[in-house]
Order: structure tokens, then C-alpha cells, then sequence
């Protein structure tokens, strides 16, 4: 069996899945998938099977000095002990950042390594973490083929007025731009919406990718046109502990006037605000809405009332709407936030059925709803193997 790694690494974790390539129209079958987590503390591996059963777990012990590539060792090791140390014959990365100039899937090289590490400071918290499992896996199996897939690849098809600050021309061409982000996600949800629903593909949807951290993309004819996410990940929705959206006088304010340095503003920004700064309780929407405190409430219907402010200006970009697709961890999990947000948007024609919703799966709109609103699962693990499979064999699955 020849098989096809996907690995999706951050600064404590490495998600990964295995498939097998096979002779069929899709090209790839799922055979497992996973997580490292904990790196740096006490990490811990967890391995499944593509029905769910546990094909291995292990633990290292509090403060093991573990690094990617200790880990990243231990699970080629592991897999070469389940399917043949040749079976592997490719490994497909998630790289948030491709810039101005990457915007295809890529065979991995030196110069291109270089080229994605000078992108770091566009994306400081997630860049260098996304090259450090290329590298190490470089250094372990340089005969592997490696393929780097962006998730700003998807947003290069927005028009350039929607690519533009209000800045400078010359901070503009040093890179000052919208790139928009989760692209991997979208460009899946694009592909799936072609088999669910092609009418609806071809039309005018926004989707809502909406987890720790959220976006929203309108998609006309399944490319992108505008995005909520604009230089960094920073920007657009309320997400679990970033802020989103956020008047630029408040960052100099906090600079000029508290004594903030750039280090603590980051990460007020990234890791102290959001669902979990407004509601002084957690990040995770699941105890948000368990919880009864006040402040919790307020979080969720801050986060839901921005994602339908932001659903409305994306509407005003496509000049219409035909779809709303909700994806990621809360998007597929969470009917009240669905609800929410939802009734925010019946003015534009939104209305859902409640049985649908509660259920949470496919078409969830009600009947007269002119807005046809779907619960699309994604799968970012699957968009970067059959991308990463295209680019290893010329021709082959899309």
C-alpha cells in the first residue's frame, strides 16, 4: 500500500492523517488519523483508525524535553511498524502563509523553505510552527517529497479593490495587504457544495468557518471575492481568545497611553481577549453556553452578532445571497450560535427549520427560507492530500 501523510503542526500540537492512495476517482482513502499534543509540556499522541477505534496512545511524562522533531521521528517510526517503512511516499503541510507570491500548492525546495520563512513576521504565531515539521522531516527523510499548501491560496481570486488598505501605496507594495485565511477549509467546502447542492455552488454563499478561530468567505461560482480575514488572522470575527475587528486608535492607545509594548499587545490581542476576555470565563463555546453567568451570554451573542455584521457586508460584496454554509468546531456543533446568527439575517432571507438545526447535518433551512443554509462538515486534512497528491503526480486527483 503507497501512502500519503497530511500533517497540520502548531506550537504545541501536530495533527496528521494517513491515507492510501488508490484506484478510484477520488484517488485517496482514509486510513488514520491523529494528534501529538502537549509539545513542550507533556506531550501526548493519540492515533485512530478511519472508523474511529484506537490504533495507539502514548504519554511522556511532565517537562519531557520533546521537540517536533523527536515526535515527528517516533510517528514516521511508527507508521513505517504498521504499513512498510516504504509505503510513505509523500507528506502534504499546512502553511498559513504563502504572501503575494505562492498561491498553488508546491513541491517543497530550499529556495521555497526560504522564500516561506521570510513570510514569518505576516504571521509570527503560526508561520514558524508550520515550517518547523517541514524542516525536521528534511533533515530525517530527505528523499521525501514534500508539499507545502497555503491557506491563502483560495482568497488570490478576490478582486484587487478587495485586497486594498486605505494606506500608502508604497506600505502597500511591501506586502501591507488582505490575504484572508482558512482558505484550505473553504476551498473544500467549494468542493463538497459542487456535490450537495451544484446549483448552489454556482451561486452567491458565504461560509462560516467558525472554531477558535472563525472567518467567513462569500464564494461566487465556488472561488473567493471577499473575506473576513484581512493581513493577519487577527482580524474579522470574534474568535476564542482574539479580539477580531478592532479600531487601530485602540492599539495606539494602548501603546501611548498604558505603556503597552508591542510583545504584551500581541498577546492581549491573540491569547487574552475574545470569547474568553469578554466573558472572563473560558474560550471554548461548549462551556460559554452551559454556562449561566451573564458575562457568558454576552460573550456568545457578541460572537454571533458580529459573524451577522460581517455576513451582511459580505452579502453587500456578492450583491445578493443564495447560501450560508456553517462549518468548523462550533459551525457543525453548535445549533444556538446557528440560531443566533441566523435570526440576525432574516432580513436577508434566512430562516431556518429548528428540527434541521438541532439535528446539524446537511440542509437546515426551513422550507420558504430564500436562503438556502447548510452544516457542510470540512476537511482541511483531505483538501491538503488531494492537493498534495496532484502536485507529486501530474494529472492525477484535484
Amino acid at each position: 500500500m503507497r501512502t500519503l501523510l497530511t500533517v497540520n503542526a502548531g506550537s504545541s500540537s501536530i495533527k496528521f492523517s494517513l491515507y492510501s492512495i488508490a484506484a478510484t476517482p477520488d484517488g485517496l482513502d482514509p486510513v488514520l488519523g491523529g494528534a501529538i499534543e502537549g509539545i513542550g509540556s507533556a506531550p501526548h499522541l493519540a492515533m485512530r483508525d478511519a472508523a474511529g477505534a484506537v490504533l495507539a496512545e502514548r504519554r511522556w511524562p511532565e517537562g519531557a524535553a520533546r521537540t517536533h522533531e523527536d515526535l515527528l521521528g517516533g510517528l514516521l517510526d511508527l507508521l513505517a511498524h504498521q504499513h512498510g517503512a516504504d509505503a510513505l511516499v509523500a507528506v502534504g503541510h499546512r502553511v498559513v502563509h504563502g504572501g503575494a507570491d505562492f498561491a498553488a500548492p508546491a513541491l517543497v525546495t530550499a529556495a521555497l523553505l526560504d522564500a516561506l520563512a521570510a513570510l514569518a513576521p505576516l504571521a509570527p504565531l503560526h508561520q514558524p510552527h508550520n515550517l518547523a515539521p517541514i524542516r525536521a522531516l528534511a533533515a530525517m527523510r530527505p528523499e521525501l517529497p514534500q508539499v507545502a499548501c497555503f491557506d491563502t491560496g483560495f482568497h488570490r481570486t478576490m478582486p484587487a479593490l478587495a485586497t486594498r488598505f486605505a494606506l500608502p501605496r508604497e506600505i502597500t507594495a511591501a506586502g501591507v495587504r488582505r490575504y484572508g485565511f482558512h482558505g484550505l477549509s473553504y476551498e473544500w467546502i467549494a468542493r463538497r457544495l459542487r456535490v450537495l447542492a451544484p446549483a448552489l455552488a454556482a451561486g452567491r454563499v458565504i461560509t462560516a468557518h467558525l472554531g477558535n478561530g472563525a472567518s467567513l468567505c462569500a464564494m461566487r461560482d465556488g472561488q473567493s471575492v471577499e473575506t473576513s480575514m484581512g493581513f493577519t488572522a487577527l482580524d474579522g470575527l470574534v474568535m476564542g481568545t482574539r479580539c477580531g475587528s478592532l479600531d487601530p486608535g485602540v492599539v495606539l492607545y494602548l501603546a501611548q497611553q498604558r505603556g503597552m509594548s508591542a510583545a504584551a499587545i500581541e498577546d492581549l490581542l491573540y491569547h487574552r481577549s475574545g470569547l474568553l476576555g469578554v466573558s472572563g470565563l473560558a474560550s471554548d463555546m461548549r462551556t460559554l453556553l452551559a454556562s449561566d453567568a451573564p458575562a457568558a451570554r454576552e460573550a456568545v451573542e457578541l460572537f454571533a452578532y458580529r459573524a451577522a455584521r460581517e455576513a451582511a457586508a459580505l452579502a453587500g460584496a456578492l450583491g445578493g445571497l443564495d447560501g450560508f454554509v456553517f462549518t468548523a468546531g462550533i459551525g457543525e456543533h453548535a445549533a444556538p450560535v446557528r440560531a443566533l446568527i441566523a435570526a440576525r439575517l432574516g432580513w436577508l432571507g434566512v430562516s431556518l427549520d429548528p428540527a434541521a438545526n438541532a439535528a446539524g447535518q446537511g440542509r437546515i433551512s426551513a422550507p420558504a427560507s430564500a436562503v438556502q443554509v447548510w452544516v457542510v462538515p470540512t476537511d482541511e486534512e483531505a483538501m491538503i492530500a488531494h492537493h498534495t497528491l496532484t502536485v507529486i503526480t501530474p494529472g492525477g486527483a484535484t
